[in-house]
């Protein structure tokens, strides 16, 4: 009986040490599990993406980067336009002029003359100052007619400390630009731009405000094509907020890459200083009146002989009006193609006319000899003119006979000083008005 029970005995310790054999493994397995999750896989469990239908697009959602800097204490670049200016810089020259003033100019006021044989020794000088862009290494100049007119001595100092005395090549007042020369060597000549400017471009005034010295103002292509401001007979301004002050005149306006884009000529302004409205003459009208004062000494436009009826701008029509002619040069290309007063003009070779100063603006750049089609309207009716140009007169050879109505049966538009005077003449019935 005694070995029966020593192998039950024995069969039930050997059950229990395999139990508790299983049940370390089982738990050497699950705490293995649970210290490493990453090799249980969740490829079954992760739903597929779903579609959305043609008739409910997804919102577009921006990508975040999320991404971890290497270096974060490294500094944004900042920005400069030190190159440009440095660049720039050695070609754009101060402008000093003298006049003087003739004592005959006082030959009734004995008091006067007195005054001036005393202190200025008979004829009193008097000087001004302003900018410009050297543009040939020959020792060619731009800068602005005002800026020399009237001058008996031009002294120009450059940026490298270099001074000389300069003459006069040749003066544009209509478009208020003036070539002049000095006799230097190793001058620097700056690059024209040769894309397009946009509004909004960075923009860079350079010159010699109030006569501090040489001085760069930034800020942006405001605007383009500016034209009734008054400064010149042909109009095509680039304004920008670059600040630009008496004694800038004359000087350049360039852009980013230090390439000039105009030459700073006005300001609209209250005070006298920089209000953030400038304007410069850009550089394709630059290079046609530089050229001609250069080879030629003076700047042959095209003329076609009539003269426009200038409405004023009325912002509360929904459609402006082409140019109106008013008057017509007797013997003028006009008159030879046949233009009428009272032709409206819509186009010419094709680019929409809406005011005068476009119209000027067109027929100035082309060269005399020039054909343009010229599409009017007439009593209503469509036409289609050919016009050749001729060269543009000087106007103080041309008498009021002269200019005749090409159809003298033809209404006369009212003339700009006409229009002028009604206008001052309605002013002045306001004020009385509200007195």
């Amino acid at each position: 009986m005694q070995p029966n029970h020593f192998h039950r005995q024995s069969g039930i310790s050997v059950l229990l040490i395999l139990s508790w054999l299983l049940l370390a493994v089982f738990a050497v397995i699950i705490g293995y599990l649970l210290m490493n999750p990453g090799v249980v896989t969740k490829s079954s469990e992760t739903p597929a993406p779903a579609i959305a239908a043609p008739s409910e697009p997804q919102a577009w959602q921006p990508t975040l980067d999320n991404s971890t800097k290497t270096n974060p204490d490294t500094p944004a670049p900042i920005a400069s336009y030190h190159d440009a200016v440095n660049r720039a810089a050695q070609s754009v020259v101060n402008i000093y002029t003298t006049q003087t003033t003739s004592a005959e100019v006082y030959s009734n006021d004995p008091v006067m003359q007195r005054f001036l044989e005393r202190y200025y020794g008979g004829s009193p000088q008097g000087s001004s100052l302003g900018s410009g862009v050297v543009v040939s290494d020959e020792g060619y100049i731009i800068t602005n007619a005002h800026v020399i007119e009237l001058a008996d001595e031009i002294v120009v100092a450059f940026n490298d400390g270099r001074k000389a005395t300069a003459t006069v090549v040749g003066s544009d007042t209509d478009s208020d630009l003036a070539v002049i020369k000095v006799q230097l060597d190793n001058l620097v000549p700056m690059a024209f731009r040769a894309e397009p400017i946009r509004v909004g471009d960075v923009a860079l005034a350079i010159g010699n405000p109030f006569g501090v010295g040489q001085t760069v103002t930034q800020g942006i292509i405001s605007a383009t094509g500016r034209a009734g401001i008054g400064v010149s007979s042909f109009e095509d301004f680039i304004q920008t907020d670059a600040a630009i002050n008496p004694g800038n005149s004359g000087g350049a306006l360039v852009d980013a890459n230090g390439a000039l884009i105009g030459i700073n000529t006005a300001i609209y302004s209250r005070s006298g200083g920089s209000m953030g409205i400038g304007f410069a003459i850009p550089t394709q009208i630059v290079q046609q009146v530089m050229t001609g004062l250069i080879t030629t000494g003076k700047v042959s436009r095209g003329w076609m002989g009539i003269e426009m009826a200038r409405t004023m701008n009325d912002p509360t029509r929904v459609e402006d009006s082409a140019v109106t002619v008013a008057h017509v040069w007797e013997n003028s290309p006009a008159a030879a193609a046949g233009v009428q007063v009272g032709d409206v003009i819509s186009s010419i070779d094709g680019i929409q006319i809406k005011d005068a100063n476009a119209l000027i603006g067109i027929v100035a750049r082309k060269a005399p000899g020039s054909q343009l089609s010229m599409e009017v309207l007439r009593n209503q009716t469509p036409m289609t003119l050919q016009v050749v140009l001729a060269e543009r007169p000087n106007f103080d050879e041309l008498t009021q006979s002269q200019r005749t109505p090409a159809n003298p049966s033809a209404p006369s538009a009212p003339s700009q000083a006409e229009q002028i005077q009604e206008l001052m003449r309605q002013l002045q019935q306001l004020r009385q008005n509200q007195r």
